[in-house]
């Protein structure tokens, strides 16, 4: 599919008041910034084949940062502008800086299960001087922390009057319980809750700070660095501020205002609300489907609505906390089975069904087992070929968690049941997220029709909790429909209730479309609002088509260049989040620096103990469809570059040089 680069400057084209553009009188000016930005393409190392084009995007904007030919802003780090700058001949619709220009159809992957591959994830423990000295290091860590909050207190009582007794009143906080957040994270603290600025797409910018005291105090200088985005959850890279999904939401505004103001089962259901929810059980297969406002609500609220005493929940070890609190709201049984074993999860299901509830031993209510589709900590697909095995022999339910694998994997992005080619109606409950893979916020949860009905009146989020707001729920559904691809026409509908003529839209149910749907097809057009326009390349599901493919290939290069390059990662390699082993805490802050110390700076997550287990520090890079390839490359060879400095390459396998896994990276995804 052809891409094109940013809308032109103000200096070629200047708007009018109704937001249309009219040419200057003169040619020479367009001509000099033509030659102009192509000798800038050029001083960037590139040589192109013919004139760069100058195509606007769907929304103009003269902002500097988002044009071709404006260099008021510094492209030093090689951000802004494409390293290889399009052709005459390439049409790009997208802001390079939020979703990057890539036409090279090579750096393509379809994510889909290989039966030939495993999905046992096996544990790869570094050298025994690695695990010795990161427990030394925590060692150290606590003796010396200790120490000094035991003669702090004795010789500078001012300075722990916050751990110290006052006016007759205990402590807020006891040494041990902020033991861990004085002595650790605080001498970290930089590396979190880095404010940023802008969209959060393929760049980000952050507001650069400094301390004079040991992180206590974050000061901001008043500067701002615009940096690589290897830390945001944009799968598919919707977080854009120009294209058709943010035109949808500019319309809903006008047309709605922004936020509904009431629950769901009071006055907060729109209809965009019930054509949301029949467009999200289609998409992922279901018979019907209920929107929450809030993702971590969606699995704390339904949860106790699906289970209660007397029932049993059977959880994953690496089960999200949202639904281990959900399990807890819920008064039911729980136990727990090892990450992802098969053998562990059958042999608790033997137990537990021979020996019924404690004490009574009759049978249980219901047995419920939940897992996730993609772990986000590990990198991990569940074995759902296994557990669905396992489900037609033992007979219980099923629910599964695609916070992180909804949108992102699959080859038509449906998560876990399409990657395995397994179909959703043998799932009992579908939840997942829209802050990934849509760009967006909220969650949903998908069943059949009696469960969703009963979710709707006893789920705490219809009772309690604000109904999504408009623009977010726009976001959603056109996000949505354009990794389905729309019909191009709409038939009838029965049943439809006009409620606002000015807005021409109707109240839509899923068993209201005559149209004939069949999972996981294009969606019929009477899914979508009559006012929502989208462009063509998005209704026709071939921008959908091209960001899930450039997704697949970004997670797969990465997970498997890292590897080949001697460190230690976690997860599978379609998994959008590639965890890179670090063990050390000491290392943690410093790889997080000296990444975004770089020429082209890089924003990385990292994490530790309580996230991780003790010595399993890492860093989690969260790939996107709005990467390139070539920044796929900046990360690989400041990784490399880093690697070496910390020690961090305990890996085992073949190794190769960073200039072949460049030159090679087609090959090593599709192996």
């Amino acid at each position: 599919m052809a891409l094109s680069p940013p809308s032109p400057t103000p200096s070629i084209f200047k708007k009018k008041s109704n937001n249309s553009l009219s040419p200057m009188p003169s040619a020479a000016s367009y001509l000099s910034a033509v030659s102009q930005a192509d000798a800038r393409a050029r001083g960037h190392g590139a040589t192109p084949t013919s004139t760069p084009a100058l195509s606007l995007s769907s929304s103009v904007t003269s902002s500097s940062e988002d044009t071709v030919l404006d260099e008021s802003e510094d492209n030093t780090d090689g951000l802004l502008h494409p390293s290889k700058p399009p052709t005459s001949e390439q049409v790009f619709t997208t802001v390079h800086a939020e979703f990057g220009h890539c036409a090279n159809e090579e750096y393509r992957y379809t994510s889909k299960h290989d039966p030939n591959t495993a999905l046992d994830h096996v544990d790869i423990d570094p050298p025994y001087y690695i695990l010795l000295s990161t427990y030394v290091s925590y060692l150290l860590l606590i003796v010396i922390g200790h120490m000094r909050d035991f003669f702090g207190k004795s010789f500078r009582p001012s300075s722990y009057k916050h751990l110290m007794p006052h006016d007759g009143y205990a402590p807020m906080n006891s040494d041990f319980d902020s033991f861990y957040t004085r002595r650790l994270k605080l001498r970290i603290d930089d590396c979190f809750s880095q404010p940023v600025t802008g969209v959060a797409g393929r760049t980000i910018v952050i507001l650069n700070r400094t301390t004079s005291n040991y992180n206590v105090t974050l000061e901001f200088t008043g500067n701002k660095t615009r940096t690589l985005n290897i830390s945001s959850y944009n799968y598919l890279g919707f977080a854009q501020a120009r294209g058709g999904c943010a035109d949808a939401v500019e319309e809903v505004i006008k047309r709605y205002g922004v936020a509904t103001c009431g629950t769901r089962l009071d006055s907060g259901t729109t209809d965009l609300h019930v054509a949301a929810e029949a467009l999200v059980a289609k998409f992922v297969g279901m018979e019907d489907a209920l929107i929450s406002s809030m993702g971590f609500a969606t699995n704390s609220t339904f949860i106790p609505a699906l289970v209660g005493k007397g029932c049993l929940v059977i959880s994953d070890e690496f089960n999200h906390a949202s639904i281990r609190i959900g399990v807890r709201f819920s008064g039911a049984s729980v136990r727990m089975f090892k990450h992802n074993d098969m053998g562990s999860l059958e042999t608790l299901l033997r137990e537990v069904i021979s020996q019924g509830q404690p004490r009574t031993h009759r049978p249980w209510k219901k047995i419920l087992i939940i897992v996730e589709g993609l772990y986000s900590m590990e990198g991990t697909l569940v074995n759902l070929p296994g557990i669905v095995a396992l489900k037609k022999k033992y007979k219980f339910h099923l629910f599964v968690d695609e916070a992180h694998s909804i949108g992102a994997i699959g080859p038509h992005g449906r998560g876990v049941c399409d990657y395995f080619n397994i179909s959703p109606r043998d799932i009992d409950v579908l939840m997942g997220t829209f802050t990934k893979s849509f760009g967006a916020a909220g969650g949903y949860v998908a069943g059949n029709k009696t469960l969703i009905d009963a979710l709707r009146l006893r789920g705490h989020s219809g009772t309690y909790a604000e109904a999504m707001t408009l623009p977010v729920l726009t976001q959603i559904v056109a996000s949505m429909a354009s990794i389905m691809g729309i019909t191009p026409s709409a038939a009838p509908i029965k049943g439809a209730l006009t409620l606002n003529p000015s807005n021409s839209s109707s109240t839509i149910r899923a068993s209201d479309v005559l149209e004939e749907y069949q999972h996981p097809g294009p969606a019929p057009a009477s899914a979508l609002p009559p006012w929502m326009n989208l462009p063509p390349h998005l209704r026709d599901g071939s921008e959908g088509r091209s960001r899930l493919r450039r997704l697949a290939f970004n997670s797969r290069y990465l997970a498997r260049a890292l590897k080949k390059l001697g460190f230690i990662t976690y997860g599978h390699p379609s998994s959008p989040i590639v965890p890179l082993l670090i063990f050390n805490p000491g290392k943690l802050p410093m790889f997080h620096r000296m990444m975004k110390d770089r020429a082209t700076p890089i924003v990385v997550v990292v994490v530790a103990y309580p996230a991780t287990p003790l010595i399993s520090g890492r860093v989690r890079f969260c790939l996107s469809a709005a990467h390139t390839k070539e920044d796929v490359d900046v990360v690989l060879k400041a990784c490399d570059e880093i690697g070496d400095i910390l020690d961090l390459k305990h890996g085992a396998g073949e190794r190769w040089p960073l200039e072949e896994i460049i030159n090679r990276s087609t090959e090593l995804v599709n192996q």
